[in-house]
Protein backbone atom coordinates (compact mmCIF):
# COMPACT_ATOMS: atom_id res chain seq x y z
CA UNK A 1 0.00 0.00 0.00
CA UNK A 2 2.76 2.45 0.92
CA UNK A 3 4.65 1.67 -2.28
CA UNK A 4 1.49 2.24 -4.29
CA UNK A 5 0.83 5.60 -2.64
CA UNK A 6 4.43 6.70 -3.23
CA UNK A 7 4.19 5.63 -6.87
CA UNK A 8 0.96 7.54 -7.39
CA UNK A 9 2.36 10.63 -5.69
CA UNK A 10 5.35 10.49 -8.04
CA UNK A 11 3.01 10.17 -11.01
CA UNK A 12 0.94 13.08 -9.73
CA UNK A 13 4.08 15.21 -9.44
CA UNK A 14 4.98 14.40 -13.05
CA UNK A 15 1.44 15.26 -14.21
CA UNK A 16 1.49 18.58 -12.36
CA UNK A 17 4.93 19.39 -13.78
CA UNK A 18 3.68 18.66 -17.30
CA UNK A 19 0.56 20.79 -16.76
CA UNK A 20 2.69 23.59 -15.36
CA UNK A 21 4.98 23.47 -18.39
CA UNK A 22 2.08 23.46 -20.88
CA UNK A 23 0.23 26.23 -19.07
CA UNK A 24 3.35 28.33 -18.67
CA UNK A 25 4.22 27.93 -22.35
CA UNK A 26 0.70 28.82 -23.49
CA UNK A 27 0.35 31.85 -21.29
CA UNK A 28 3.88 33.01 -22.02
CA UNK A 29 3.29 33.31 -25.76
CA UNK A 30 -0.29 34.62 -26.02
CA UNK A 31 0.51 38.28 -25.48
CA UNK A 32 2.23 40.85 -23.34
CA UNK A 33 0.48 41.27 -19.95
CA UNK A 34 2.07 44.70 -19.54
CA UNK A 35 -0.37 46.11 -22.11
CA UNK A 36 -3.28 45.20 -19.83
CA UNK A 37 -1.61 46.45 -16.67
CA UNK A 38 -0.79 50.00 -17.73
CA UNK A 39 -2.44 52.74 -19.71
CA UNK A 40 -1.62 53.87 -23.20
CA UNK A 41 0.20 56.95 -21.91
CA UNK A 42 2.71 54.89 -19.91
CA UNK A 43 6.24 55.57 -21.04
CA UNK A 44 8.56 52.91 -22.45
CA UNK A 45 10.88 53.39 -19.49
CA UNK A 46 8.07 52.61 -17.04
CA UNK A 47 7.05 49.60 -19.09
CA UNK A 48 10.62 48.28 -19.10
CA UNK A 49 10.93 48.86 -15.36
CA UNK A 50 7.71 46.95 -14.71
CA UNK A 51 8.83 44.07 -16.94
CA UNK A 52 12.11 43.91 -15.02
CA UNK A 53 10.32 43.85 -11.65
CA UNK A 54 8.03 41.00 -12.79
CA UNK A 55 10.92 39.02 -14.27
CA UNK A 56 9.43 39.09 -17.76
CA UNK A 57 12.79 39.94 -19.32
CA UNK A 58 14.29 36.62 -18.23
CA UNK A 59 14.47 33.68 -20.60
CA UNK A 60 11.72 31.09 -20.80
CA UNK A 61 13.67 28.43 -18.90
CA UNK A 62 14.61 30.86 -16.12
CA UNK A 63 11.03 32.09 -15.76
CA UNK A 64 9.68 28.55 -15.66
CA UNK A 65 12.27 27.45 -13.10
CA UNK A 66 11.36 30.41 -10.88
CA UNK A 67 7.66 29.61 -11.26
CA UNK A 68 8.08 25.92 -10.33
CA UNK A 69 10.35 26.73 -7.42
CA UNK A 70 7.91 29.22 -5.95
CA UNK A 71 4.87 27.04 -6.69
CA UNK A 72 6.44 24.14 -4.77
CA UNK A 73 6.37 26.34 -1.67
CA UNK A 74 2.84 27.58 -2.31
CA UNK A 75 3.94 30.95 -3.70
CA UNK A 76 2.46 31.90 -7.06
CA UNK A 77 3.61 35.48 -7.20
CA UNK A 78 1.50 38.61 -7.48
CA UNK A 79 -1.62 39.06 -9.51
CA UNK A 80 -0.94 41.33 -12.45
CA UNK A 81 -4.29 43.07 -12.04
CA UNK A 82 -4.64 43.36 -8.27
CA UNK A 83 -0.97 43.47 -7.26
CA UNK A 84 -1.73 41.08 -4.40
CA UNK A 85 -0.49 37.54 -3.66
CA UNK A 86 -2.31 35.01 -5.81
CA UNK A 87 -2.67 32.61 -2.87
CA UNK A 88 -4.66 35.15 -0.86
CA UNK A 89 -6.96 35.85 -3.78
CA UNK A 90 -7.65 32.13 -4.25
CA UNK A 91 -8.43 31.71 -0.55
CA UNK A 92 -10.90 34.60 -0.76
CA UNK A 93 -12.72 33.17 -3.78
CA UNK A 94 -12.63 29.49 -2.82
CA UNK A 95 -15.46 29.40 -0.20
CA UNK A 96 -18.22 30.24 -2.72
CA UNK A 97 -16.97 27.57 -5.14
CA UNK A 98 -16.71 24.92 -2.40
CA UNK A 99 -20.17 25.73 -1.03
CA UNK A 100 -21.73 25.48 -4.45
CA UNK A 101 -19.82 22.30 -5.30
CA UNK A 102 -20.73 20.51 -2.07
CA UNK A 103 -24.41 21.42 -2.40
CA UNK A 104 -24.47 20.29 -6.03
CA UNK A 105 -22.67 17.04 -5.20
CA UNK A 106 -25.10 16.35 -2.35
CA UNK A 107 -28.08 16.99 -4.62
CA UNK A 108 -26.55 14.72 -7.27
CA UNK A 109 -26.17 11.90 -4.75
CA UNK A 110 -29.64 12.30 -3.28
CA UNK A 111 -31.32 12.32 -6.70
CA UNK A 112 -29.00 10.45 -9.05
CA UNK A 113 -28.24 7.36 -6.98
CA UNK A 114 -31.89 6.48 -6.16
CA UNK A 115 -32.74 7.13 -9.81
CA UNK A 116 -30.04 4.71 -10.94
CA UNK A 117 -31.04 2.07 -8.39
CA UNK A 118 -34.66 2.27 -9.49
CA UNK A 119 -33.82 1.96 -13.17
CA UNK A 120 -31.51 -0.96 -12.40
CA UNK A 121 -34.07 -2.91 -10.38
CA UNK A 122 -36.98 -2.06 -12.69
CA UNK A 123 -35.26 -1.95 -16.06
CA UNK A 124 -38.32 -2.97 -18.09
CA UNK A 125 -40.84 -0.53 -16.59
CA UNK A 126 -41.97 2.60 -18.41
CA UNK A 127 -40.79 4.74 -15.49
CA UNK A 128 -37.30 3.32 -15.80
CA UNK A 129 -37.22 4.03 -19.53
CA UNK A 130 -38.38 7.61 -18.94
CA UNK A 131 -35.69 8.20 -16.32
CA UNK A 132 -33.07 6.72 -18.64
CA UNK A 133 -34.13 9.15 -21.35
CA UNK A 134 -33.87 12.06 -18.90
CA UNK A 135 -30.40 10.93 -17.78
CA UNK A 136 -29.28 10.64 -21.40
CA UNK A 137 -30.35 14.23 -22.03
CA UNK A 138 -28.54 15.34 -18.87
CA UNK A 139 -25.29 13.66 -19.94
CA UNK A 140 -25.53 14.99 -23.49
CA UNK A 141 -26.15 18.68 -22.79
CA UNK A 142 -23.22 20.90 -21.76
CA UNK A 143 -23.50 22.58 -18.38
CA UNK A 144 -23.68 26.09 -19.81
CA UNK A 145 -26.61 25.07 -22.07
CA UNK A 146 -28.46 23.70 -19.04
CA UNK A 147 -27.76 26.95 -17.21
CA UNK A 148 -29.19 29.00 -20.07
CA UNK A 149 -32.31 26.84 -20.17
CA UNK A 150 -32.81 27.19 -16.41
CA UNK A 151 -32.49 30.97 -16.61
CA UNK A 152 -34.89 31.10 -19.55
CA UNK A 153 -37.54 28.96 -17.87
CA UNK A 154 -37.40 29.93 -14.17
CA UNK A 155 -36.11 33.50 -14.34
CA UNK A 156 -37.42 34.88 -17.65
CA UNK A 157 -40.61 32.98 -18.44
CA UNK A 158 -41.89 32.12 -14.96
CA UNK A 159 -40.10 34.80 -12.95
CA UNK A 160 -39.81 32.54 -9.91
CA UNK A 161 -36.08 32.76 -9.23
CA UNK A 162 -33.32 35.36 -9.64
CA UNK A 163 -30.94 34.75 -12.51
CA UNK A 164 -27.75 35.87 -10.79
CA UNK A 165 -26.14 36.71 -7.48
CA UNK A 166 -25.05 34.78 -4.41
CA UNK A 167 -25.65 34.93 -0.68
CA UNK A 168 -29.39 34.50 -0.26
CA UNK A 169 -30.71 30.89 -0.31
CA UNK A 170 -33.13 31.76 -3.11
CA UNK A 171 -30.19 32.75 -5.31
CA UNK A 172 -28.53 29.37 -4.78
CA UNK A 173 -31.23 27.32 -6.48
CA UNK A 174 -30.50 27.92 -10.17
CA UNK A 175 -26.68 27.65 -9.89
CA UNK A 176 -26.99 24.45 -7.85
CA UNK A 177 -29.44 22.97 -10.35
CA UNK A 178 -27.11 23.88 -13.23
CA UNK A 179 -24.15 22.39 -11.39
CA UNK A 180 -25.96 19.20 -10.40
CA UNK A 181 -27.73 18.36 -13.68
CA UNK A 182 -24.86 16.49 -15.33
CA UNK A 183 -23.67 14.76 -12.10
CA UNK A 184 -27.23 13.58 -11.42
CA UNK A 185 -27.37 11.92 -14.83
CA UNK A 186 -23.86 10.51 -14.39
CA UNK A 187 -24.57 9.09 -10.93
CA UNK A 188 -27.81 7.59 -12.20
CA UNK A 189 -26.05 5.74 -15.01
CA UNK A 190 -23.21 4.59 -12.73
CA UNK A 191 -25.68 3.34 -10.11
CA UNK A 192 -27.76 1.54 -12.74
CA UNK A 193 -24.69 -0.18 -14.18
CA UNK A 194 -23.49 -1.19 -10.73
CA UNK A 195 -26.87 -2.67 -9.79
CA UNK A 196 -27.21 -4.56 -13.07
CA UNK A 197 -23.65 -5.87 -12.79
CA UNK A 198 -24.27 -7.10 -9.23
CA UNK A 199 -27.58 -8.72 -10.15
CA UNK A 200 -25.76 -10.81 -12.77
CA UNK A 201 -23.17 -12.09 -10.28
CA UNK A 202 -23.27 -15.84 -9.46
CA UNK A 203 -23.62 -15.22 -5.72
CA UNK A 204 -27.00 -13.56 -6.29
CA UNK A 205 -28.27 -16.71 -8.03
CA UNK A 206 -26.92 -18.81 -5.16
CA UNK A 207 -28.65 -16.64 -2.56
CA UNK A 208 -31.96 -16.91 -4.39
CA UNK A 209 -31.52 -20.67 -4.73
CA UNK A 210 -31.03 -20.90 -0.96
CA UNK A 211 -34.48 -19.42 -0.48
CA UNK A 212 -33.62 -15.91 0.66
CA UNK A 213 -36.38 -13.42 0.07
CA UNK A 214 -35.98 -11.01 -2.81
CA UNK A 215 -36.06 -8.07 -0.41
CA UNK A 216 -33.19 -9.51 1.63
CA UNK A 217 -31.15 -10.30 -1.48
CA UNK A 218 -31.60 -6.78 -2.80
CA UNK A 219 -31.08 -4.73 0.36
CA UNK A 220 -28.48 -6.83 2.19
CA UNK A 221 -26.34 -8.02 -0.70
CA UNK A 222 -27.02 -6.31 -4.02
CA UNK A 223 -27.18 -2.80 -2.59
CA UNK A 224 -24.07 -3.23 -0.45
CA UNK A 225 -21.95 -4.56 -3.31
CA UNK A 226 -23.29 -1.95 -5.72
CA UNK A 227 -22.32 0.85 -3.34
CA UNK A 228 -18.56 0.22 -3.67
CA UNK A 229 -18.06 1.78 -7.12
CA UNK A 230 -20.41 4.62 -6.23
CA UNK A 231 -18.35 5.53 -3.17
CA UNK A 232 -15.10 5.52 -5.12
CA UNK A 233 -16.30 7.92 -7.85
CA UNK A 234 -17.63 10.54 -5.44
CA UNK A 235 -14.36 12.46 -5.01
CA UNK A 236 -13.48 12.59 -8.74
CA UNK A 237 -17.05 13.59 -9.50
CA UNK A 238 -16.91 16.32 -6.85
CA UNK A 239 -13.70 17.68 -8.38
CA UNK A 240 -15.38 17.52 -11.78
CA UNK A 241 -18.24 19.59 -10.42
CA UNK A 242 -15.78 22.14 -9.04
CA UNK A 243 -13.93 22.42 -12.35
CA UNK A 244 -17.22 22.74 -14.20
CA UNK A 245 -17.91 25.88 -12.20
CA UNK A 246 -16.05 28.09 -14.66
CA UNK A 247 -18.95 28.82 -16.98
CA UNK A 248 -21.74 28.41 -14.44
CA UNK A 249 -20.23 30.85 -11.96
CA UNK A 250 -19.63 33.39 -14.70
CA UNK A 251 -23.18 32.87 -15.98
CA UNK A 252 -24.85 33.27 -12.57
CA UNK A 253 -22.34 35.83 -11.25
CA UNK A 254 -21.24 33.67 -8.34
CA UNK A 255 -18.12 35.21 -6.73
CA UNK A 256 -16.06 32.02 -6.85
CA UNK A 257 -12.92 30.68 -8.49
CA UNK A 258 -14.64 29.84 -11.76
CA UNK A 259 -15.90 33.33 -12.48
CA UNK A 260 -12.58 34.79 -11.37
CA UNK A 261 -10.73 32.42 -13.71
CA UNK A 262 -12.77 33.71 -16.64
CA UNK A 263 -11.99 37.32 -15.75
CA UNK A 264 -8.30 36.51 -15.31
CA UNK A 265 -8.19 35.08 -18.84
CA UNK A 266 -9.79 38.21 -20.23
CA UNK A 267 -7.25 40.38 -18.36
CA UNK A 268 -4.29 38.06 -19.06
CA UNK A 269 -3.49 37.65 -15.38
CA UNK A 270 -1.08 34.77 -16.01
CA UNK A 271 0.05 34.02 -12.41
CA UNK A 272 -3.54 33.60 -11.33
CA UNK A 273 -4.44 31.45 -14.34
CA UNK A 274 -1.49 29.10 -13.83
CA UNK A 275 -2.15 28.83 -10.09
CA UNK A 276 -5.78 27.85 -10.68
CA UNK A 277 -4.81 25.26 -13.31
CA UNK A 278 -2.27 23.68 -10.94
CA UNK A 279 -4.79 23.72 -8.10
CA UNK A 280 -7.42 21.90 -10.17
CA UNK A 281 -4.83 19.39 -11.41
CA UNK A 282 -3.73 18.68 -7.85
CA UNK A 283 -7.34 18.19 -6.77
CA UNK A 284 -7.89 15.63 -9.53
CA UNK A 285 -4.69 13.73 -8.70
CA UNK A 286 -5.46 13.60 -4.98
CA UNK A 287 -9.09 12.59 -5.53
CA UNK A 288 -8.16 9.69 -7.81
CA UNK A 289 -5.47 8.53 -5.39
CA UNK A 290 -7.94 8.52 -2.48
CA UNK A 291 -10.53 6.74 -4.65
CA UNK A 292 -8.06 3.97 -5.60
CA UNK A 293 -7.05 3.40 -1.98
CA UNK A 294 -10.67 3.53 -0.81
CA UNK A 295 -11.70 0.98 -3.44
CA UNK A 296 -9.02 -1.44 -2.20
CA UNK A 297 -10.17 -0.95 1.39
CA UNK A 298 -13.85 -1.48 0.61
CA UNK A 299 -13.24 -4.47 -1.69
CA UNK A 300 -10.88 -6.97 -0.02
CA UNK A 301 -10.70 -9.03 -3.24
CA UNK A 302 -8.61 -6.28 -4.83
CA UNK A 303 -4.92 -6.13 -4.02
CA UNK A 304 -3.67 -2.67 -4.69
CA UNK A 305 -0.21 -3.94 -5.57
CA UNK A 306 -1.09 -6.81 -7.85
CA UNK A 307 -4.58 -6.73 -9.23
CA UNK A 308 -7.42 -9.02 -8.22
CA UNK A 309 -6.95 -12.07 -6.07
Amino acid sequence: MIAFVIQRLFQAALVMLAVALIAFALFNFVGDPINNMVGQDTSLADRDRLRQELGLNDGFVVQFAHFVGHAATGEFGLSYQQARPVGKIILEKMPATLELSFLAAALALLVGVPMGIYTGLNRHSWGSQALLAVSLVGVSLPTFVIGILLILIFAVWLGWLPADGWGEPKKWILPIMAYAAVPIATYARYARSAVLDTLNKPFVTVLRAKGLSERRVIFQHVMRNSAIPMVTIFLPMFVGIATGSIFVEAMFRVPGLGAFFVSSIDKRDYPLEMALMLLLTMMFCVSYLISDVLYAVLNPRIRIDGGER
